[in-house]
């Protein structure tokens, strides 16, 4: 009987796709083909339950770059979560958006469509951590506005 090699990309292809079913469609409303995630139940949390899936999902963006994703199909998918990311944050509007947009399944299959075309020996990490780390800057400076934002309401009311 022959065995089957499991690569670790392969491995790892599939642990992400299993993350990102729990973030966009692990649940779905009985009688209905309407699908959601973690990422639709996380978000309603103001600010930080936004940047607790922004944190997910530029975690899945590190392994994809460390199994192969070229910078081109980076890009692309850290596009995907910047703006998952920014209409997110926007109260009810974003949360509606997410439970649509999906960006983790999004760029699982762009992942998988790479892959099948043999183009994933390339290295992304010049491109994925510089985004990511102004992603996460931008994320900051939101919540940072939001929060002086709130402060400066609650002195105009409490006085």
């Amino acid at each position: 009987m022959a065995t089957v090699q499991v690569s670790n990309s392969q491995r790892a292809l599939r642990d992400l796709d299993k993350m990102a079913k729990i973030m966009d469609s692990q649940f779905s409303v009985p009688g209905t083909n309407f699908r959601f995630g973690l990422d639709a139940i996380i978000g309603l949390v103001p600010g930080a339950g936004d940047m607790a899936t922004f944190a997910i999902s530029g975690y899945m963006l590190l392994l994809m770059a460390r199994n192969g994703a070229s910078g081109f199909v980076m890009a692309r998918m850290v596009f995907n979560v910047l703006i998952d990311t920014v209409i997110g944050a926007i109260p009810i509007l974003g949360d509606i958006f997410d439970i649509a947009f999906k960006a983790n399944t999004r760029n699982m299959r762009l992942m998988h469509q790479h892959f099948k075309e043999g183009r994933h020996r390339g290295s992304a990490w010049k491109l994925v951590i510089p985004v990511l780390l102004l992603m996460f800057l931008f994320m900051a400076g939101i919540i940072w506005l939001v929060y002086t934002m709130l402060a400066g309401l609650w002195s105009l009311i409490a006085n």
